[in-house]
């Protein structure tokens, strides 16, 4: 491993997984990217949201939105990988997770990915699709995967 990208999510669970790639990285001597993703529908839901209040006079953007998520990645970051002798850089998008894993993965060069699985029913993952199934099947590397 050379280089691996760490999905940053709220959650105990990525929490936890954010800092074993930290560790693992660290003891190889690799760098870690973390990404932070927020959706198309997050977006349009806080936009509306903050649309919606009177005498509000302010607006919600696609770069705020960018930069809040990046934000996001490099809070986590510290919080999580303190004590952990790795460089990191924490990056954020807004858009599509399965696109913009592979994408930041390319874009990096990473080798290894590492996210946090996300429970659903049979049907959820039908209706909805399956962002770790196609993480697995369209990346050209290793993928490590935890679940809650």
């Amino acid at each position: 491993m050379n280089r691996a990208l760490a999905v940053v999510e709220a959650s105990e669970s990525a929490k936890e997984l954010v800092r074993e790639a930290g560790e693992l990285a660290d003891g190889v001597g690799a760098s870690l990217v973390l990404l932070h993703i927020t959706s198309d529908e997050e977006y349009e839901n806080t936009r509306k949201s903050l649309e919606g209040i009177p005498n509000l006079e302010t607006s919600y953007t696609a770069g705020q939105a960018f930069d809040g998520a990046q934000q996001f990645a490099e809070d986590i970051g510290r919080e999580v990988l303190e004590g952990v002798d790795i460089e990191y850089e924490a990056v954020g998008r807004v858009g599509d997770e399965r696109d913009e894993i592979l994408n930041i993965a390319e874009e990096y060069g990473c080798d290894h990915v590492f996210l946090a699985g996300r429970k659903r029913s049979p049907t959820g993952k039908a209706i909805f699709g399956d962002r770790t199934q196609a993480v697995i099947l369209d990346f050209d590397g290793a993928v490590t995967v935890v679940t809650e």
